[in-house]
């Protein structure tokens, strides 16, 4: 194997076992009111989730994210518990209590399987790699046609497959606390790969990027 050849499929490998892991986020969808001034001053995070683990990765990494854009944010579930997440009298309550001049409520939508049919692939073929060998001999396979026919058919072509990619479609609201009034809304797809932890994390990332691309932080 030359050197060129040999460092390709190094740089393949090494990106292979970093990319794997990871989730990409898409925004499909988004809306803003202009009217809105912003940025708020404090926000309650309030993840929707089935699994408890979930919503706390969610809120802690939207406080954590929001207060790197020096954003003050909060946390819902240290005082609105799982069981009374569909209390909405308690969630105003708390979010009066807690100062917050802002709601950010994120939710789980549904999921989406995408299949790509990747084509079969040709390589080189026997006749064309041995041509010149004829002069003296030929190779063992050519010998009968059930082994050159077994040859060719490994060597010449690759069936083709069908890829499937899954990915979780997402809503992300922001309200003001005054009026329950919808300052911002974003749609969004996360490919699904790794760790539940990985793919939130990627999708909250990329939705506190976009808010502050779009001046609502």
């Amino acid at each position: 194997m030359n050197r060129s050849l040999l460092a390709t499929v190094i740089s393949g490998l090494v990106v292979a076992l970093f990319s794997g892991g990871c989730s990409s986020t898409t925004i499909t969808s988004h809306w803003k009111d202009q009217s809105y001034q912003g940025p708020p001053r404090k926000i309650m995070v309030v993840g929707v989730a089935k699994k408890p683990s979930n919503r706390r990765v969610f809120e802690d990494e939207f406080v954590r994210r929001l207060r790197e854009a020096d954003i003050n944010a909060i946390a819902s579930y240290p005082i609105i518990p799982d069981q009374k997440q569909g209390n909405e009298k308690l969630i105003a309550a708390k979010v009066k209590e807690s100062g917050a001049d802002a709601v950010l409520i994120t939710r789980f939508g549904n999921r989406k399987t995408v299949r790509t049919y990747v084509p079969g692939t040709m390589t080189h073929t026997p006749s064309s790699f041995y041509y010149g060998a004829w002069r003296d001999h030929y190779p063992a396979y050519y010998g009968t046609w059930p082994d050159y026919y077994g040859y060719g058919s490994q060597m010449v072509y690759t069936p083709g497959y069908v890829d499937e990619d899954e990915y979780a479609l997402m809503e992300t609201n922001l309200y003001a606390a005054g009026d329950n009034r919808l300052i911002w809304s974003a749609s969004s797809e996360t490919e699904i790969r790794g760790s539940d932890e990985k793919m939130i994390k990627s999708f909250i990332g990329r939705m506190v990027k976009t808010m502050k691309e779009q001046k609502v932080l």
